[in-house]
């Protein structure tokens, strides 16, 4: 790994405050980029009255008390600011061992930690839709983050494939459907797109027939016993659902595979006991027949603790006994040092319940982190959650494919010589990465406005800009394919434009490392259009090919650093970098 230039100034004013007040050793240097000079430290204002000096007067001894060759200029300005330039050379070098790395110097900070992340987790026999969207999108970003930083991450799709409506669904196609099922499929009809219309049917049929609801509960029983028949039908259900699940996740590039499945279904022996011991332990009690952990820490609207309930009175259970049993999983089966629920805000206080809950039961050791990464909800052009005009919910095939088509649209008139089935891949590329981008670049907590139009945009903050960015540096380096490799001349100039993009392109891993602590994918969106933007302004101010040694090798590294982050920094969010578009 190599230190960023961040990294390596914050040392050196470290030192510096040390130099300066022994008893300030080990004091936060903050240290920040600055517009003003390629960073900034406020730490003489923060530190002058532990220091008792005027912060002008601290910042000057903490200046005075810098020492590194990587600084070309270290400055006090306005009432106590340290302004630090770093050295023209200093720059160049960091380029060039950066673009001579296959992994780009960047961080291993997460080496050694094993992250468990759930995300996706859609319902068998029914059809991923727009609900499904952020989880399965900030999910994947985030393994391949954390697993780009060094940790093991285990990735689970918790897929909700047990409980009352597979009775309700196996009874109707028992008795009405299962025929159907089958000449649908044969019409080509997706057989999940099928199930997902009997299951609206069977939920009719559940809600106005009791004789059909008193089989379905009955069927339900069958299925938690293991009756064979119906075992066999609901394997087959599941089946066809993670047929459907896979063809989506392949078309996003999303790295969720079968093996990665374990629906609710997996816990489903496990849940007896996870009460007997809460029971024993005294942290679940007998309420009302049923058998509850009422909340130390969680009141409702009147005032009483809130229950998590983990055996109802009928004597079944529900997902909140599931949930108890998964974390339990993850941490004790799955050694888990972090575990991370990419889910949606509204199950904010479920999680807290489960989390207190696991604890309480001392199955949660003190050094394990277990994290809700929340988000809002997908919009409408109305301001709404994004729903059909007839209101349904929007599917996620449906979203791609008006993407796509947009995207096609806007292809076809930049370029309409293109060959039909090249404009159609670019278009497929360009329409599913502006979804995964306008996604990724919105805080996840904030609700977004899901609009095709400006996503797949080729100017502006969107993946089609950046793909875009991506291409027109790979052009450039295809003109000079054939050459040796470029040389860097550390003692060069450095043009502001030069130095601008050597910088951005520096703080690759201190943007990966952030979003690893925040789980905030966004940040990496926000750095990877930064640097487009400052690869734009370098190249229109730096000519790179007509240039002459030693600026022509130099800012040709700088281009091959540039497209190296750019398609790394791409693929971390789980969009393609294409050479051409």
């Amino acid at each position: 790994m190599t230190s960023s230039l961040l990294t390596e100034v914050s040392a050196a004013v470290a030192d510096g405050i040390a130099a300066a007040d022994p008893a300030l050793t080990s004091a936060d240097p903050l240290v920040r980029p600055s517009e003003r000079a390629d960073f900034q430290s406020g730490a003489a204002l923060a530190l002058a009255r532990r220091a008792g000096l005027p912060p002008a007067e601290l910042a000057a001894r903490v200046a005075a008390g810098v020492r590194t060759g990587t600084l070309a200029d270290v400055r006090v300005s306005g009432p106590g600011f340290l302004e630090l330039t770093v050295a023209p050379d200093a720059v160049w070098r960091r380029v060039a061992d950066r673009a001579a790395r296959a992994d780009l110097g960047l961080p291993r900070g997460e080496a050694g930690k094993r992250v468990v992340i759930d995300y996706s987790a859609p319902n068998i026999a029914k059809e991923m839709h727009v609900g499904h969207l952020r989880s399965t999108i900030i999910g994947d970003c985030l393994a391949r983050v954390l697993g780009r930083l060094g940790a093991d991450v285990v990735r689970q799709n918790h897929l909700g494939d047990w409980g009352t409506q597979f009775g309700m669904l196996i009874q109707y196609l028992d008795e009405h459907a299962e025929a159907a099922w089958r000449q649908d499929e044969l019409a080509g009809v997706s057989p999940v797109s099928a199930l997902d219309e009997l299951y609206r049917a069977a939920r009719a049929r559940f809600d106005a027939d009791d004789g059909f609801a008193g089989r379905s509960r009955a069927r339900v029983v069958a299925l938690q016993s293991g009756d064979p028949a119906t075992i066999a039908v609901w394997r087959e259900i599941v089946t066809e659902s993670e047929v459907a699940f896979r063809q989506l996740y392949d078309r996003l590039g999303v790295l969720l595979t079968p093996s990665d499945s374990a629906g609710e279904s997996f816990y489903n022996d496990r849940l007896a006991a996870v009460v007997d011991e809460l029971t024993r332990a005294g942290v679940a009690v007998v309420s009302d027949g049923a058998v509850v952990v009422f909340s130390e820490d969680e009141t409702g609207p009147d005032g009483a603790p809130v229950p998590l309930i983990l055996r109802k009175g009928d004597g079944g259970y529900g997902y909140d006994t599931t949930d108890v049993a998964t974390l339990r999983y993850r941490v004790s089966e799955l050694h888990a040092d972090r575990v991370l629920y990419v889910v949606d805000a509204r199950q904010s206080l479920h999680f807290r319940l489960v989390v207190e809950a696991v604890r309480r039961a001392g199955w949660l050791p003190g050094g394990v982190e277990v994290a809700h990464v929340s988000f809002g909800t997908v919009l409408g052009p109305d301001g709404r959650p994004f729903r059909t005009r007839a209101g349904d919910t929007v599917t996620l095939s449906s979203l791609l494919d008006a993407a796509a088509g947009r995207a096609l649209a806007v292809v076809a008139e930049k370029n309409p010589a293109l060959d039909p089935a090249e404009a159609a891949r670019i278009a497929e590329l360009t329409g599913v990465g502006a979804v995964k981008y306008a996604e990724l670049s919105t805080s996840r907590t904030k609700d977004y406005t899901f609009d095709v139009a400006r996503m797949v945009s080729f100017s502006g903050n969107t993946g089609g800009y950046l793909q875009y960015a991506h291409a027109r540096i790979a052009s450039i380096l295809r003109r000079a394919e054939g050459e040796p490799d470029p040389v860097v001349d550390p003692s060069a100039g450095l043009h502001p434009a030069e130095r601008a993009l050597g910088l951005a392109l520096d703080a690759f891993g201190d943007t990966l490392a952030d979003v690893a602590a925040s789980l905030e994918p966004h940040r990496l969106c926000t750095y990877l259009y930064d640097t487009a933007r400052a690869f734009t302004d370098f190249y229109e101010a730096c000519p790179v090919l007509t240039a002459p040694e030693p600026e022509r090798g130099n800012r040709l590294t700088l281009c091959r650093l540039s497209a190296a982050t750019l398609r790394e920094g791409l693929a971390l969010l789980g969009i393609v970098a294409p050479e051409r578009m």
